[in-house]
């Protein structure tokens, strides 16, 4: 009696250390993004103010980071088609000490931003562009919302290198289900869309890390961020 007793004990003492496994990976993940933050603020020369939009925000660590900026007034975090889940950004939220007030979330159509034109000072994103079904469509759809002057910013988007593997490259293809554009596609469909771009060389590591990611950026990889400001006329 009591063998089988203690056998329905076991599967809440997986589950429970499964939690535990994905909020310990949701925190060191969120804690590393928060990062590009002030890496834009201070290396880039970003200054956000005003209000922003989050493009396929996720657990929304861009928002949260940014909502303690003393200029920023309100946040918009959305995501693509279904509707936001609140779990993993109420855990990223408490753990970035966001000012949630600023923040609303909800869902939108990449296809069509339901936002009046000329509304936001930033549009920002992480890992978004790339998988854009029709990125040029996107990217002036981002365009209209934002006001004259307003800016783009992304980061984490994946960039073809100069040099790759093979292998790796073939491998990294099939995990985004997306292109990798080169520098090249990018500023091209910047272009076309009405945006100036600028790319700005990207390393969150430090010491003797940070001079070898340095070196070899858009080499063997490559990591930029993208700080596209709107033009006036497209």
């Amino acid at each position: 009696m009591s063998t089988s007793a203690n056998k329905p004990a076991a599967k809440p003492a997986r589950t429970s250390s499964a939690r535990t496994d994905s909020a310990e990976l949701l925190r060191v993940r969120a804690t590393k993004n928060a990062r590009y933050v002030p890496f834009l603020k201070n290396k880039a020369g970003v200054q956000f103010y005003g209000r922003i939009l989050e493009l396929g925000a996720g657990p929304a660590w861009f928002s949260a980071e940014l909502s303690k900026l003393p200029k920023v007034v309100e946040i918009v975090a959305t995501d693509f088609g279904s509707r936001p889940s609140s779990d993993e950004s109420v855990q990223v939220f408490k753990l970035l000490r966001a000012h949630e007030a600023k923040i609303t979330r909800r869902s939108v159509s990449p296809h069509c931003l339901d936002f009046p034109a000329n509304h936001f000072d930033f549009v920002v994103c992480a890992g978004v562009l790339h998988d854009a079904m029709n990125l040029l469509h996107l990217l002036r759809e981002i365009r209209r919302v934002l006001k004259p002057g307003g800016q783009l910013v992304a980061v984490r988007e994946p960039v073809r290198p100069f040099m790759r593997s093979r292998g790796r490259g073939a491998a990294h293809a099939r995990v985004l289900k997306a292109p990798l554009y080169s520098r090249a596609d990018y500023a091209d469909t910047f272009d076309r869309a009405g945006f100036t771009l600028q790319t700005k060389r990207v390393s969150l590591a430090t010491g003797l890390k940070f001079y070898f990611d340095t070196v070899i950026n858009g080499f063997t990889h490559a990591r930029f961020a993208f700080i596209a400001a709107k033009r006036e006329k497209n």
